[in-house]
């Protein structure tokens, strides 16, 4: 059974605000009635603010006048529309930690994937194309100690994305692909 968003705010709510049984409260909110007794009585939930069910779309004050009438009755989550979590636009955040493993990602890509265009590169890793630009070309500040590393296992992409990424690139048409990257170890 679906919950309502922060079940002991919303239980505190419903004490303070209705005439519901105990044990109509608890089963909604998935607690034990003993605890609903216990906010009743100021034991419990002690300077939780109570979450309004109906403000929220979470119940309706139909929905709880019906259960107020009828003390076996059970309330009935309000069928919530789902929150999308579409992709966030702009640059994504690399965690400090992670920053300097980028040029090993870069190396890593350009070795195993020559057939990516620079803009896959920037989307995939969070980089510019200045730095790509240097990493391939190896005047990168730190070009001596760059190792080509995955990017998966670096934390910087996720495995569907890379992959995604590659069958995008594949040549189209009859092209011959890229030639690998100059000047770094082929073998690993």
């Amino acid at each position: 059974m679906a919950l309502p968003l922060m079940p002991k705010a919303t239980a505190v709510w419903l004490v303070e605000n209705s005439t519901l049984s105990f044990e109509q409260i608890a089963e909604f909110c998935g607690i034990h009635a003993l605890e609903v007794q216990a906010i009743a009585d100021g034991e419990v939930a002690i300077g939780i603010v109570g979450l309004d069910p109906v403000a929220n779309g979470q119940l309706t004050r139909e929905e709880i006048e019906r259960c107020e009438k009828d003390e076996d009755a059970h309330l009935r989550l309000s069928t919530m529309p789902e929150l999308t979590h579409g992709k966030a636009k702009g640059a994504r955040y690399t965690p400090v930690s992670k920053r300097q493993d980028k040029p090993d990602a870069i190396a890593w890509l350009l070795k195993h994937h020559p057939e990516l265009s620079d803009a896959q590169l920037c989307k995939l890793i969070g980089t510019t194309k200045d730095t790509i630009a240097k990493v391939r070309d190896r005047s990168h500040w730190n070009a001596v100690n760059i190792k080509p590393r995955n990017p998966v296992t670096l934390g910087l992409c996720s495995e569907p994305d890379l992959e995604k990424a590659v069958i995008i690139a594949r040549p189209r048409g009859g092209q011959p692909a890229p030639q690998p990257l100059e000047g770094y170890d082929h073998h690993e």
